[in-house]
């Protein structure tokens, strides 16, 4: 049953997120917005008034959530009373106070996701690592896992690259994930996933570890300005492998882009290869891997944003984007993240794609990067 001190934390809380969110702001801000987008010239510049809109969107969405959660916190102060005048029942409270502190946390969460490319989709790319079979069947399994925890969240996925194993599994994979904070959910994902399991793949039935890595970008949209230098880019046609159906194996619709980067900072080139077997039209895998691109080049000036700021709070952890972050033991009914410490025995349920578990750990000790000014 909820206490007094419950229900003031409950609603020192709710006050604290109005500060957060500055919703006071965002409400005359919003009624401004919409002003602007019903002016009859409005939709002339498309592009411009699709960026208004969106930005209309995202003031409505987070007005509507700090809404939600005063009128369960209301709730719950209402349901204290009824119960001490008898009307309702401790359950009923328990139940009001159950649902206000599980919404409170899911915004204060959303809440840290407050860099720029936080709100953006999402480009998630698996690859298989050395191991054979093996480590293609793990690759395979991280991609269900992804696609799983995608459908839970409501997002839209869309496999852009998929080259299967050579017995079974896949090679890589490349997903699209469209959906209001993909990117700042996924972001902490990048990284080694490592396996250990006794492998149906090997006869002597022994316990193997393999591993495959995981690579996150934001997906950029129209609203980000990224510069392309076509002088740098050059173009391979391929036949797509995989699902598809026979035209596709017939002929040439796979696209391979290899774009020369050179770091403005220091100097070093490398080259980035985009591949996309999305369509059966050539022309349309041209366009999206062009945007793969352009998420690509957008991730690496973020990067150089991330160097710049080089604020690291004391006695936490430096973030390797590329090291090993997660051990998943089967044997062992375990799974864990070596950079936060979290970890759960529900091996199958993590499989599935709970793993909002990891997500939420991940954010709550790294957080976010301060608003700008």
């Amino acid at each position: 049953m909820i206490t007094t001190d419950q229900l003031n934390d409950l609603l020192e809380r709710k006050l604290a997120l109005r500060r957060y969110l500055d919703i006071d702001s965002r409400r005359i801000e919003l009624e401004e917005e919409e002003l602007r987008t019903a002016d009859p010239a409005f939709w002339e510049d498309r592009s411009r008034a699709e960026v208004q809109m969106r930005r209309v969107g995202e003031l409505r969405r987070w007005i509507g959530y700090y809404d939600e959660v005063e009128r369960l916190v209301d709730e719950v102060s209402l349901a204290l009373e009824y119960y001490r005048e008898e009307i309702t029942t401790e359950e009923e409270v328990d139940a009001a106070c159950a649902a206000a502190v599980a919404l409170l946390e899911e915004v204060e969460l959303k809440n840290m996701l407050r860099s720029e490319e936080d709100s953006l989709g999402a480009v998630l790319k698996i690859n298989a690592g050395a191991g054979g079979t093996e480590s293609q069947d793990w690759a395979s399994m991280l991609a269900r896992m992804y696609s799983r925890w995608c459908d839970r969240q409501g997002y839209k996925t869309t496999i852009t690259n998929w080259q299967d194993g050579d017995e079974a599994g896949i090679k890589t994979m490349t997903m699209q994930v469209e959906g209001d904070q993909a990117y700042g959910f996924l972001k902490s994902e990048t990284g080694v996933h490592r396996l250990v399991r006794i492998s149906p793949y090997n006869a002597q039935g022994k316990r193997m570890t393999s591993f495959a890595s995981v690579f996150v970008v934001p997906l950029v949209d129209d609203s980000i300005e990224v510069e392309v230098n076509p002088a740098l880019m050059s173009w391979d046609t391929f036949r797509s492998s995989g699902a598809g159906g026979q035209n596709v194996n017939k002929v040439e619709t796979g696209v391979r882009l290899r774009y020369r980067y050179t770091d403005p900072e220091t100097g070093v080139e490398e080259e980035l290869i985009i591949e996309n077997t999305e369509t059966r039209s050539q022309t349309d895998n041209r366009e999206n891997a062009l945007r793969l691109l352009r998420s690509q080049l957008y991730d690496k000036e973020l990067e150089r944003r991330r160097r710049a700021q080089a604020e690291v709070e004391a006695g936490k952890k430096k973030i390797e984007w590329g090291a090993q972050i997660r051990s998943y033991v089967f044997d062992d009914r375990r799974v864990k993240d070596h950079r936060t410490g979290y970890q759960t025995s529900n091996v199958t349920a993590v499989m599935d794609g709970e793993i909002d578990g990891f997500i939420k750990a991940y954010l709550m000790e790294y957080g976010a990067a301060p608003k700008e000014d």
